[in-house]
């Protein structure tokens, strides 16, 4: 339920101060004339229910405290005690001199209630707004990512596993007690008879009492005590034993994309620059006005070149626009991923990647090689075929017999290595996609596009030494997207209030109210 009168109203004396003590050019002054922050109030009030509950803050001030927080890198804990003293921030929240603030506590539920849904869509609210004044243009998007560090402590296998152990033990204890208190007198008496053994051997015995506990918490959820509990002991239930399940299959050997730590399932040991654990922090940015359009978050090992397709939908399915080119960095030259970004009944889009650097090689390329409509058959420059094949990622491998290369006319072209008896032809299913890359490369829009491409980076840097994107504030794969997306919408808004100070010099004489600054924007806009 919305609180009705909680906000004292501005008094002409709390309007007189503001005016005198906070600059006319002021950050938040401008923000305040450049943002219309009640087309938020729709999509918060969405997260409320007009009827049942505690009456709750104003969401649209609860937001303006999180932009605070943002823009300023402020805890919960710090932007309330700074809104307390400092006039500017109230100015901005809204606040008269004797309206009370809320418990900083109130700010974690405020995010918990909004959610990152909701969050991405006040994103791109604000993103309509700046497309309404004329800002955004679908001629070009620049994508990049940077990593993000957990905020967690990796606790060794060992620890791991025993963690998983009791978190599973927790969760059956609301079905099974007897049997969890036997498994908890199991663990102890393993823990202290491991105690002076090596590490791989107290794994071993902590991996195989866990394995026990699985075989026999895998039925519960199939017997009548576990339907007739509550849905949160249900749910808690299901969540350890996907856990652990997940913990045992990463012993496995060569395992991949491992758990790293109960308390933050979804983060991930990756490589960016320097192994770190952590999260992969994906941007795209429109190139004319560097307004940021999209931003999704991956674990470390996510494929950062096939999310391109996720921002763009997500862009276009918002606005209803159509992007018309996407700049990326090498991640982006995988030949699937640029087959469906430039299909012309998909997003249709023109793609500059940059090719890799190919080390030179001997012989006749596998470009030069023709195959047959069916794709059976490989016909060389000279005109010789084979149909001996074996399967390859991405496509097929042919092979010319040692018979077949013997007496041709070419061979000393095709196969330049004396030693070699017969040629191998890899033939790629995306072989049109990677040429027409590699021909782009060559042209003039191409080398304009790449020398606009490190303003994507410049905007990831700013995120991160002006607002610690790098740093984890939570735990979990969608608290830290909606991390990520609301300092997107503050490096938003910081953009819009650059772009449009010179529309607002010379407007107005002072005094100026937010709704004819806006009107103005819209209309030259």
């Amino acid at each position: 339920m919305l609180k009705a009168d909680e906000l004292v109203p501005l008094s002409d004396l709390d309007r007189q101060l503001y005016t005198q003590l906070v600059p006319e050019g002021h950050f938040l002054r401008r923000l305040l004339e450049i943002i219309d922050f009640e087309r938020f109030r729709p999509v918060l009030e969405a997260c409320y229910n007009s009827e049942h509950g505690r009456p709750a803050w104003d969401p649209v001030c609860m937001l303006k405290l999180e932009v605070l927080a943002r823009h300023y890198n402020l805890s919960d804990r710090e932007v309330m005690a700074q809104t307390q003293v400092n006039v500017a921030f109230r100015l901005f929240v809204g606040l008269s001199l004797a309206s009370p603030l809320p418990h900083h506590t109130s700010l974690t539920y405020f995010r918990e209630r909004v959610g990152t849904e909701r969050m991405q869509e006040i994103f791109h609210v604000l993103l309509g707004q700046a497309r309404e004044l004329g800002l955004v243009r679908d001629r070009l998007r620049l994508k990049d990512a940077t990593h993000i560090i957990a905020n967690i402590a990796v606790p060794s296998t060992i620890r791991l596993v025993a963690q998983t152990r009791e978190q599973l033990l927790a969760a059956l204890e609301a079905f099974a007690p007897v049997e969890v208190k036997q498994e908890q007198q199991r663990a102890e008496t393993i823990r202290q008879a491991s105690a002076d053994l090596k590490d791989e051997e107290r794994l071993v015995q902590r991996v195989t009492h866990l394995q026990a506990v699985v075989a026999w918490a895998d039925a519960v959820p199939d017997q009548e005590r576990f339907h007739q509990a509550a849905a949160t002991c249900q749910e808690q239930l299901r969540q350890a034993l996907t856990l652990a399940h997940k913990v045992l299959a990463d012993r496995k050997p060569k395992a991949q994309d491992k758990l790293l730590s109960v308390h933050d399932r979804d983060a991930r040991h990756g490589k960016h620059g320097d192994y770190y654990r952590g999260y992969l922090l994906d941007v795209a940015m429109d190139a004319d006005s560097e307004l940021i359009t999209g931003v999704n978050v991956l674990p470390a090992t996510g494929n950062e070149g096939a999310d391109a397709t996720y921002l763009i939908r997500q862009e276009e399915q918002a606005h209803g626009n159509n992007v018309e080119a996407l700049s990326m960095d090498g991640a982006g030259y995988r030949g699937e991923l640029l087959r469906e970004l430039t299909d012309a009944q998909g997003l249709g889009l023109e793609v500059f990647v940059p090719p890799p650097q190919q080390p030179p090689s001997g012989g006749f390329s596998p470009e030069q090689f023709t195959v047959s409509g069916d794709g059976t058959t490989l016909t060389c420059p000279a005109g010789r075929t084979t149909t001996w094949q074996s399967p390859y990622p991405h496509g097929m491998r042919f092979h010319f017999s040692a018979l077949t290369c013997a007496d041709c006319p070419l061979r000393a072209q095709c196969l330049p290595d004396a030693t070699s008896q017969r040629r191998s032809v890899l033939k790629n299913y995306y072989e049109a996609e990677y040429r027409a890359v590699g021909a782009k490369a060559q042209t003039a829009s191409y080398a304009q596009v790449r020398r606009q491409h490190p303003a994507i980076e410049r905007k990831l840097s700013e995120m991160v030494r002006r607002h610690d994107v790098r740093h984890a504030r939570y735990r979990g794969q969608k608290r830290v997207l909606r991390q990520g997306v609301l300092t997107a919408l503050v490096v938003n808004m910081k953009r819009m209030a650059r772009l449009l100070k010179d529309r607002l010099m010379h407007v107005f004489d002072p005094p100026r109210s937010p709704g004819k600054v806006r009107a103005v924007l819209e209309t030259a806009g």
